[in-house]
Formats: structure tokens, sequence, C-alpha cells
């Protein structure tokens, strides 16, 4: 019931709580400790933009290696695009979670989608978050005709699809807008897009399948290989090849995040042994253990 029509306000009730629950737990406010070779080189500086890791395809495995690059720009942004439960029959009845939908961007070229699935609806916001910024790819942007200014549209007409849905973005002239729908205008204009046509196919009333459309027609953008990106590269290093006595000499133990607290720190001490500086408490002969020629007197008589 929280996503009906008629409900749109509960809806949006239940999406400022779950944020502002998210924001509460202070996920990006800890001391981050990488524990991928990636994550070490950026959090030691050694990488200093995020275009590095996609001209070498490094996969992102920790979600802080986008906020290190992009938190700090002012239209960074996360958008949450659908909550909606989901159930799962089992022997004891019917088990229901919720699935959230968010999109992050920063309005210059970098896009990212990630779905989550979890008991509550705060925890499925954050994961979905972690999720959409390890999935997070460049996103080309050109020009209709002439090239005057920066960059407002799609370079060419590309296409993506995800189910029954088929989105198709075509370039429009600028002062165009961004003529879509709903959920395709919103993850557009995430990617700094200011003017495109779209044409869609199939249920599109599926958000996660619209949505995952849309971010496979747009990600598709840098494989076409147009005139203007045939000049020559020269082939670098990659950071693990160019730092590899830094990732050799990386000590883990020095990085970590110290757990022990100064109670666990003594050496364990057990019961019967008294503190140093002080006496041992009286023995008592009950419980005293029984001496050899005890044992040894047991034996002959049996």
């Amino acid at each position: 019931f929280f996503f009906s029509s008629r409900r749109r306000h509960t809806r949006s009730s239940l999406v400022s709580w779950a944020r502002r629950c998210v924001q509460e737990t202070g996920e990006g406010k800890q001391d981050w400790v990488p524990v991928t070779k990636l994550g070490r080189l950026v959090k030691e500086g050694k990488i200093k933009q995020l275009e590095e890791l996609f001209f070498h395809s490094i996969p992102i495995k920790e979600h802080q290696i986008v906020d290190h690059f992009l938190s700090k720009k002012p239209d960074w942004h996360d958008e949450v695009l659908r909550i909606m439960p989901v159930q799962k029959q089992s022997a004891a009845g019917q088990r229901t979670r919720f699935k959230a939908y968010v999109m992050v961007g920063d309005k210059d070229g970098h896009l990212g989608l990630g779905t989550k699935v979890a008991k509550e609806v705060a925890t499925a916001i954050r994961g979905a978050i972690m999720v959409a910024k390890m999935n997070i790819v460049p996103i080309r942007r050109g020009y209709w005709g002439n090239k005057v200014g920066k960059p407002h549209t799609v370079p060419t007409r590309v296409t993506g699809k995800a189910g029954s849905v088929r989105v198709r973005l075509i370039p429009a002239p600028r002062g165009a807008g961004i003529v879509a729908a709903r959920v395709p205008k919103k993850i557009l204009s995430l990617t700094g897009i200011d003017d495109c046509y779209t044409r869609c196919f199939g249920k599109t009333k599926t958000v996660g399948n619209f949505a995952h459309a849309t971010f496979r027609a747009v990600e598709k953008l840098y494989g076409y290989l147009t005139p203007e990106l045939w000049d020559d590269y020269m082939l670098v290093k990659s950071p693990f090849q160019e730092h590899t006595d830094f990732l050799a000499n990386y000590d883990t133990q020095k990085h970590r995040k110290p757990t022990t607290t100064a109670a666990a720190a003594q050496p364990f001490q057990s019961s019967s042994t008294p503190p140093q500086g002080q006496t041992p408490p009286p023995s008592d002969k009950s419980t005293t253990a029984p001496s050899a020629e005890v044992f040894q007197t047991n034996i002959v008589c049996c």
C-alpha cells in the first residue's frame, strides 16, 4: 500500500525517513581501511583521478573508492527510483522484504545503478547506494550539429534492453530538453545530458527494467569509435604494475583498524593465579589436588 497512486505522500515520507536513517548511521564518516590493492593505492594518493580505472578496465570492489573521488563534488547526488515489497513463500508462511533501485551521478559524465533487497527499507537503500557506486561507469556526451559550447546531448543513437523494455536515445538540438518519461529523465539528468529524444517499447510500467534499459543504453556510448577518438594513445603501465614496490612493502598490520581495548590487551590470567604484587590466598585442603603418593597407593590396592 506504500506505493499506490493514491498514497504518493506516504511513499515520499517513507523514502525521506529511510534517507534519514541512512544519514544517521554515518556510513561514510567511518575511517576507511582498504582491503584491496586498488583501495590501498587510492587512499595513499597513488591514483589521482577516476578515469585511470576506466582506462585500464579495473573493477571497483569498494564503494569508498568512488567516495574518495566524487563525493566532494557539489552536484554529486543519489536518487531513489523505486522501493517495492517482494515476497517469498516458505514453510512458515510468506517472507516479505524490500527491494530498492537507486541511481548515483555527478552530472558530469558519471552514472551508477544499484539494486538491493533487505528486510528493512533503510538497509535496502544503503546497500543499493553501495552497489550503485561500485557499478559506476563513464558516460560520453556529444553535440547535435556544430560543436559549439559544452557537450549537451548523446553523440549517436543507442539502444538498451532489459526484460521486455527497450529504450532508444536519439540526439537532440540544443534547447530541446530531455523528452522522456519520468524514469529516463531522472537518469539522463544525473549524467549531465541536457537535450535528448527517447523512444520506449515494452512494459515500461516495470520501473526496474525501465531503469536498467536506460542505464545499458547510456553505458554503450563509449562503445562507438567515432573519428574524434581515432587519436593514438601511448601504452602506459597499469597502476598495479607501476606501484608494484609499494604494494609489496605495504604493511597490513600497520594500517589495520585497532579493535582491541585496554582490558583485552592485557595477558590472560587464570582465576587461580594471583595478580603481580599480591600474595596467593590460602588454599583449601578439600580442593587440593591429590599427590603422587595417593595415586601410587590406589594403584597398589587395585
